[in-house]
């Protein structure tokens, strides 16, 4: 009954309030709405992947490298490795429209269990910590320039990250249209921090600023270990190549904007990323950059110098865009875990009136301020980052498997299955190496947290038992009320 009477407030307010039910001779349905288009798509892409990595923490890939040119040749090869993998991840997309990243292809492929341990392991760990790891960032350097020559008290930077978590996920709980504009916005701020570097490097280069090119190959690291590590600290940087694929069902034309969306905005990150690190050595050397507590920030203050502040308004920009656009997308992924029976059913629920999956990333969002508390989560992301290989691994190597088991299914897009073989070998590579080179008993700790799923998923999905049920219904009723949320519509195309 509840489900009815919202239902029918929300057509009645729709006429009211909503100029896009004017328009439209179709009627909406409660259900996520195809609001994203092509440019929207290539900003998700490039203002999620571009966040606080390249402007802060370069030095992790030269480290590794040991010199120059080894670290320029390791960033343009992580691009096109991210453009591999996302170019498997773009059949998969076009060939399985649904919503949530890697959850709907391996579940497709492999079935609940592995489609499960993914979930739990991504709405617990890796993206509310990600989410809460970014918007950090964006705390010290929005805070910065009010505490200059010392760092910002810890209590300033945790409330800091903290309102940025709650503006962030209640401008997407409001409107699909409204966080795509703002993510449009940031990214199109953040380019204009990577203009202004990139500019000032190619202007230093004519000046003739290329003594820290010479030489670039000596003293370089060449063993698998430190090439390996180089890779994972560069990848990092890359990561959120897959991020479209986590609101398929809201693209407009996804056999076209996706992969079109995917080609344009990668590469473009790639070459972006290799030209900022050539303007970082037109005025540092190796040396200088390893030293370097934020790396555009040293960048700034030598060549920017009475405007530095620029660098850290902007990077903050930057990380907030990144911010947003990781929070739209996973709450995505709780929406269709939510929808599948695989998380609290009241997670898959849609604004009769938004018609935005509020309570996922409301969900998103808490568990995301949880992970501030602590304050230093960076050995957390570290130890969970090669658990992302593991499952970006498991759901190219799906593609494979399903060129064999759905034959039948209709690919808009078939790419050469030497790509996804070559990204499931590089992810398998990716997984050992830091085991391999250096072990510890935190790897250990991670498998364990993620069997541990196994658990859960046994009691709570494949039994079923009624008690969680039965204390689960007073709240989501409540919920459902207070929040005017009610299931989606099934609908046919």
């Amino acid at each position: 009954m509840g489900e009815e009477s919202l239902r029918k407030r929300k057509g009645q307010d729709s006429r009211k309030e909503d100029g896009q039910s004017i328009q439209s001779e179709e009627p909406q349905t409660t259900n996520l709405q195809k609001q994203v288009g092509l440019i929207s798509g290539i900003c998700m892409i490039v203002g999620t992947i571009i966040g606080s990595g390249i402007f802060v923490s370069p030095k992790s890939v030269l480290a590794n490298a040991g010199a120059v040119g080894p670290c320029l040749v390791i960033w343009a090869a992580c691009g096109v490795l991210a453009t591999l993998g996302a170019l498997c991840f773009a059949e998969l997309g076009t060939m399985i429209t649904k919503s949530g990243g890697e959850y709907p292809y391996l579940m497709e492929a492999y079935g609940p269990i592995p489609a499960f341990l993914f979930s739990w392991t991504s709405l617990l760990v890796t993206k509310p910590s990600s989410f809460a790891i970014i918007c950090l960032s964006f705390a010290e350097y929005a805070s910065a320039p009010f505490y200059p020559g010392c760092d910002p008290p810890p209590v300033v930077i945790k409330c800091l990250a903290a309102a940025a978590i709650v503006v962030i996920t209640i401008v997407n709980s409001l409107s699909v249209k409204l966080g795509s504009y703002l993510q449009n916005l940031l990214t199109a701020a953040k380019m204009i921090i990577v203009t202004i570097i990139i500019v000032s490097g190619i202007v230093l280069l004519a000046q003739g600023k290329t003594e820290n090119f010479k030489d670039s190959f000596k003293d370089s690291k060449i063993s698998v270990s430190s090439i390996g590590l180089a890779f994972y600290n560069g990848l990092w940087a890359y990561d959120g190549w897959n991020q479209l694929n986590y609101i398929t069902e809201e693209l407009k034309n996804p056999y076209r904007n996706l992969p079109l969306s995917i080609i344009i905005g990668i590469p473009l990150v790639t070459i972006c990323y290799v030209l900022i690190n050539i303007a970082y050595f037109t005025v540092m050397t190796s040396t200088e950059l390893l030293q370097s507590q934020a790396v555009a920030v040293t960048f700034g203050d030598r060549i920017l110098y009475p405007a530095s502040w620029i660098v850290s308004l902007f990077v903050a920009f930057s990380t907030i865009g990144s911010a947003n656009g990781t929070c739209f997308t996973a709450g995505r992924l709780v929406y269709v875990a939510g929808r599948e029976g695989h998380m609290l059913k009241v997670l898959s629920y849609i604004s009769v009136k938004r018609l935005t999956p509020a309570p996922a990333i409301m969900f998103y969002g808490a568990i995301a301020i949880i992970y501030i508390i602590p304050g230093d989560i960076n050995t957390l992301i570290n130890y969970f980052s090669f658990a992302v290989w593991i499952f970006y691994g498991l759901t190219v190597f799906a593609l494979i498997v399903m060129r064999f088991t759905r034959k039948e299914v209709n690919r808009p897009i078939r790419i050469p299955i030497v790509i996804p073989v070559i990204v499931t070998l590089i992810s398998i590579l990716l997984v050992l190496i830091p085991i391999i080179s250096a072990p510890e008993l935190a790897y250990l700790y991670c498998v364990l947290f993620i069997l541990s799923g196994l658990i859960f998923y046994v009691l709570f999905v494949h039994f079923k038992f009624s008690w969680p049920q039965k204390i689960s219904k007073p709240i989501t009723m409540h919920l459902q009320m207070l929040l005017e949320v009610v299931p989606a519509e099934e609908t046919t195309e």
